[in-house]
């Protein structure tokens, strides 16, 4: 692993964003993985800014995101695929259908094996963006998941589902599963940068980095990829050895 420690979060993003904008510019059709949740919002605020700038062209790139809740279709104001919308692929030159969303309603176990399909025919996932959950689950992939594991549905743990209440009006609108890529799925991509920042991801990143390989802390399989950077903030990274 490549371990790259910021003192702030705003020297953090620019450094992903520079990764992102690199990539883009050297290879026109690359296939990004990308993730939601909080982590990457800043990043993708500096890829839109650096659009706006100097036109960066993202007119051949395709996409693949992570994850998306079951239950919740694309209009949703709580779907990821209304999230990456809103924070990302609405303000690029990037074409609709070369962005991809697992799809959480309709017929599940169909929409994984499509999804898995879509990506092979794509060439795979050149670089993908990763966040970490504090019981070291990338994706939704909680603790236990297989690492064999590909695009399947996931029921989300009770500290997640808790963690994405505050984002629903009430407790029974909270999905209780997800479509996620799997493990295996992940672990294909090239290259993988995995961002981090706050105390409270210091011990997952530490078990991470630090500890036995385990589907007890699933972030834990990184160790064995061959292009791996983190990108963390000091708080992140405070307890690693």
């Amino acid at each position: 692993m490549l371990i790259n420690i910021f003192p702030d979060n705003d020297e953090l993003h620019r450094a992903v964003s520079k990764e992102i904008i690199q990539l883009v510019k050297t290879k026109p059709d690359s296939v990004l993985g990308l993730s939601t949740g909080s982590s990457p919002v800043d990043t993708y605020a500096l890829l839109v800014d650096d659009y706006k700038k100097n036109k960066t062209d993202y007119s051949s790139i395709v996409t693949f995101n992570l994850d998306e809740y079951v239950g919740l279709d694309a209009h949703h104001d709580q779907s990821y695929r209304h999230f990456m919308n809103f924070h990302l692929f609405n303000h690029l030159n990037i074409p609709a259908d070369q962005t991809h969303v697992p799809l959480g309603t309709g017929d599940l176990d169909n929409n994984c094996q499509e999804y898995e399909a879509l990506i092979q025919e794509a060439g795979g996932i050149d670089l993908q963006l990763l966040g970490i959950g504090t019981n070291g689950h990338i994706g939704f992939n909680e603790p236990g998941t297989s690492f064999e594991s590909r695009t399947h549905v996931a029921p989300l743990l009770k500290d997640t589902i808790e963690a994405n209440s505050r984002f629903f009006e009430t407790s029974e609108e909270v999905p209780t599963k997800a479509v996620t890529m799997g493990i295996k799925t992940i672990m294909e991509a090239r290259k993988i940068i995995l961002l981090a920042y706050g105390s409270h991801k210091a011990a997952a990143v530490r078990d991470m980095v630090n500890g036995e390989v385990s589907e007890d802390l699933p972030a834990s399989i990184l160790q064995k990829h061959e292009h791996v950077a983190l990108f963390l903030d000091e708080e992140a990274a405070s307890l690693l050895q």
